[in-house]
């Protein structure tokens, strides 16, 4: 009776140097093919109109004011949640460093009317001279 010896058999080798290589030359392709939109972190359904202004001023100069429906201020484009006294403050430190500057508001459609007064207010008293509203244009499908 003779035995035989079994060959030992070595496991398959898997090259993980090569397999890196090929994930991060993958991982590159998706970044590079990637876009990234700009989304608001605000939601607002702005008012419609037949004729809205286009923005045709430099945005150096515009200070953006957004009231969403419940009323709350948001101030700048990072939309920094603020109270009416802290909105003041701003708009006067603004108006020192530019007296040029103009306030613009976007406020809801469902926003409390009082808050778009209030913030005029601050406006006025902070002096500043240009005051617009910012509204979408009316589709014209009917």
């Amino acid at each position: 009776m003779q035995f035989s010896t079994r060959r030992r058999r070595h496991p398959p080798t898997v090259i993980i140097v090569s397999l890196i290589d090929v994930l991060i030359v993958v991982l590159i392709f998706l970044m590079v093919t990637t876009t990234f939109k700009k989304q608001p972190a605000l939601k607002l359904t702005l008012p419609e109109s037949n004729q809205p202004k286009t923005g045709g001023a430099d945005n150096l100069n515009i200070i953006i004011v957004s009231i969403d429906t419940k009323g709350v201020l948001y101030f700048g484009s990072n939309r920094d949640p603020v109270t009416l006294a802290t909105l003041q403050r701003e708009l006067k430190t603004a108006v020192q460093a530019n007296p040029e500057v103009t306030l613009s508001i976007r406020a809801d459609t469902a926003a409390p009317w009082g808050q778009v007064v209030a913030v005029r207010d601050a406006a006025r008293d902070a002096k500043i001279k240009n005051v617009s509203g910012q509204v979408s244009e009316k589709s014209s499908s009917r």
